[in-house]
């Protein structure tokens, strides 16, 4: 399958998708009546976020491109032996790249191809995404549980943020025709897209809140884009750091990554 289309649409289409107005899909905007009346359960958090979530004060985006370049250039200075030695391991483990790349969405929609170390087999992988990894995944490799658990299979995503197309902090990059709860993401949640209003992040809230993994779950699936829009409203430095010392003490250091 062509990655440049998704669920039937190029990525042409996916990419001039507005982020404008009321982001909400026409899924929700034809069943908003009906589920208004049929079920209130969500549709308060819903409401909140009917209009555009504000952009970020100039100032506060400069210094944070600023920060992220920096901190990218120190992690990866730093990290390069570590970097060499996982691709070394990868090589030597299983036939294939060292990288994997993949579309995510990214800031206002636009699709970028993301960098990860590869943790599954080659000619088992699912370039598209949308299938999920679950619990004892025959598709990853030994070495791959073990950067998967520690998170260290994301330490490429350096190279995005400098490229500018992630920040350190932010909402995590989905693929386009993601599912959540059994439907796509922007069906079950209506304001979905407000979520690209900023750059995407290597950790973000709602991963050290504990929302992270599979999205099978609806209700856990509509907490974790709360989250990120509610890291958007409140978005600040001091709240960049505090989430980046979280994500080491609960991934890197407690292995709790997935």
């Amino acid at each position: 399958m062509d990655p440049r289309v998704v669920g039937g649409l190029t990525m042409a289409t996916i990419v001039s998708m507005p982020v404008a107005r009321d982001n909400v899909s026409s899924f929700w905007n034809w069943h908003r009546p009906r589920l208004a009346k049929s079920s209130s359960r969500h549709y308060g958090r819903r409401h909140r976020y009917a209009a555009r979530v504000a952009g970020a004060d100039g100032s506060l985006s400069l210094v944070k491109r600023m920060v992220d370049i920096a901190g990218a250039f120190t992690g990866l200075l730093l990290l390069l032996p570590a970097l060499i030695a996982i691709a070394i391991a990868i090589k030597a483990t299983s036939s294939g790249p060292v990288f994997f790349r993949q579309y995510r969405y990214g800031y206002r929609n636009r699709l970028f191809r993301i960098y990860k170390f590869r943790t599954m087999y080659t000619s088992l992988g699912d370039s598209s995404g949308r299938r999920q990894t679950v619990a004892r995944d025959a598709r990853v490799t030994p070495l791959g549980r073990v950067l998967r658990s520690t998170s260290l299979d994301e330490i490429p995503q350096l190279i995005n943020v400098l490229k500018g197309e992630m920040s350190l902090v932010g909402p995590r990059p989905h693929v386009p025709g993601m599912l959540a709860g059994g439907v796509l993401y922007e069906n079950l949640v209506p304001y979905y897209f407000q979520r690209h209003s900023v750059r995407p992040g290597i950790t973000g809230l709602a991963q050290v809140s504990g929302c992270r993994g599979s999205t099978q779950i609806g209700d856990s699936a509509i907490s974790r884009v709360d989250y990120d829009l509610d890291y958007i409203e409140h978005r600040s430095l001091r709240l960049d750091v505090a989430i980046i010392l979280r994500t080491v003490r609960r991934e890197f250091l407690a292995g709790s990554g997935n």
